[in-house]
């Protein structure tokens, strides 16, 4: 049943965005993690939570497996079904960027134009696409559940990289080559992006002291 129109309404409270980010001491914002299965986007996504946490600083992994076990337990993996799983993985990440939270996904999201969306539901300002780079014989060497092994085989349909298309940023913020980087190199080059995108003057304090 359709509500009338007016039903729903956005209700805003006292506390504003500006409010969080000095309590937290950091700007909000999205680290959307793109590249094929076994990349290394999950892995680079958690090491990353980790070493801000240890900073101090509040943050999250959206993580494409994790979300589908109940955000999007009711998707396939058809196009518009990938779609609407990065709509509403979108629109979770810009609530807890409202929250004054740094979010990081880990998504394949394989098609331009839907990262398009996200970016348009999260704010251009938010959003920082990186590209996790690594090429097809590298991730399926990786690939402990042997998906790249099945899709081939014909078991599984629409697998990104083998019989469904992989669309790589043509400019992304930052593009991270986990062939040929450390896990720790990996890490530190999102970190300095972050530092200075979103960390406050205590981050710094520390990271200067630490180099000192």
């Amino acid at each position: 049943m359709k509500e009338p129109p007016g039903f729903v309404q956005r209700f805003d409270g006292k506390i504003g965005v500006q409010d969080r980010m000095r309590l937290l001491d950091q700007t909000p914002a999205t680290i959307w993690l793109t590249g094929l299965s076994g990349a290394g986007k999950s892995t680079l996504a958690f090491a990353l939570e980790e070493q801000l946490i240890a900073l101090g600083h509040a943050c999250y992994v959206l993580d494409g497996d994790n979300v589908r076990h109940g955000l999007a337990s009711d998707l396939g993996f058809g196009h518009h079904e990938r779609r609407e799983n990065i709509r509403r993985v979108a629109h979770v990440a810009q609530l807890m960027n409202d929250a004054g939270l740094i979010v990081i996904t880990a998504l394949i999201s394989p098609i331009r134009e839907d990262r398009a969306m996200a970016r348009e539901i999260i704010g251009a300002d938010k959003f920082v696409e990186t590209h996790v780079s690594a090429p097809l014989a590298t991730c399926a060497s990786r690939d402990p559940k042997g998906l790249y092994a099945k899709a081939r085989s014909g078991e599984i349909s629409s697998f990104t990289g083998v019989s469904a298309p992989y669309e790589a940023p043509i400019d992304p913020d930052l593009c991270i080559d986990t062939a040929t980087l450390t896990l720790a190199e990996s890490v530190a080059q999102i970190f300095h992006y972050v530092r200075e995108k979103c960390l406050g003057t205590s981050t710094h304090r520390s990271a200067h002291t630490a180099g000192a």
